[in-house]
């Protein structure tokens, strides 16, 4: 198979994210600055090519049956239930997951996706996006380069990420449904600020916003203090989001927990670097 060139599937007209000298460098990393400074969440629409769009579908419709598929209830921090807290409390809140993970190890070096990761201009664009001093591969060989997929009927409840910021890129939308709703910034790394998780959780807070991802747009967020779901989707056509995940801590990986729970196995790694976080939030 021919090796797969990042340049040829990335809009650098728009986004020249290997030119970080240009004017036009800087002019798209001004505006991801500002947006994150207002909520924590970044879209660069049309980042991938439009005519490279179904490689990237038919790449997730080749390892879609891979993916580990779960129906469950969980709480928006992937933890067990506490019943020494009252039934009200957002840890003891659950709600239907219904969706499946592709795993990592899925996407190898004939991938476009792990090709996208790897190449040396886009962390590095990430990383000047976000602007930050600390910053790694997700070390997580289930987790660095996923595919999220969800059918008709299947969501993703609210919950944080592990991760301080997320790097999505909309690969297909189902017919209906999926949008994506966030509060942002309504934790910090010192409080949980379970009032405000409540009253999202029963529909009464005014911090929710939706965003409607279309294929090819390129999301960054901070999804690590901001709440957030995929609403249900519906008709026969699968939503595919690939995550791209970088974190401030070198050797980080999911909790034991989480990874059981979104991929179906725990791996020796997971077990060996249990409990290593950048602070002290539930998860």
């Amino acid at each position: 198979m021919a090796s797969i060139d990042p340049t040829d599937y990335i809009d650098l007209n728009r986004y020249p994210i290997n030119t970080p000298s240009s004017s036009s460098y800087r002019k798209v990393l001004s505006d991801i600055h500002a947006d994150l400074a207002e909520d924590g969440c970044a879209v660069l629409r049309g980042f991938i090519r439009p005519d490279r769009i179904p490689e990237l579908i038919a790449e997730a419709d080749t390892v879609a049956a891979k993916g580990h598929r779960s129906f469950s209830r969980t709480n928006a921090y992937f933890t067990q239930d506490d019943p020494s807290l009252p039934q009200s409390h957002p840890l003891r809140r659950f709600y239907d997951r219904s969706n499946s993970f592709i795993p990592a190890d899925n996407f190898t070096g004939d991938t476009i996706l792990r090709n996208i990761y790897e190449w040396s201009a886009f962390p590095a664009f990430i990383q000047a996006a976000l602007d930050e001093q600390n910053f790694y591969r997700y070390a997580d060989p289930l987790a660095d380069v996923i595919i999220n997929t969800v059918e008709q009927g299947g969501g993703f409840p609210w919950h944080f990420d592990t991760n301080n910021f997320t790097v999505t890129l909309a690969i297909q939308n189902g017919l209906q449904g999926g949008e994506f709703e966030y509060c942002p910034n309504i934790r910090s790394s010192s409080n949980e600020n379970y009032a405000a998780v409540q009253e999202v959780l029963e529909g009464t807070s005014p911090q929710v916003k939706t965003l409607q991802l279309e294929p090819g747009d390129l999301q960054i967020f901070k999804g690590r203090y901001a709440l957030h779901r995929v609403k249900p989707v519906e008709g026969d056509r699968k939503r595919y989001v690939a995550i791209f995940s970088y974190v401030e801590a070198d050797g980080m990986v999911g909790s034991l927990e989480r990874t059981q729970q979104l991929y179906g196995r725990t791996l020796p790694i997971h077990h060996e670097r249990a409990g290593l976080r950048t602070d002290s939030l539930v998860d």
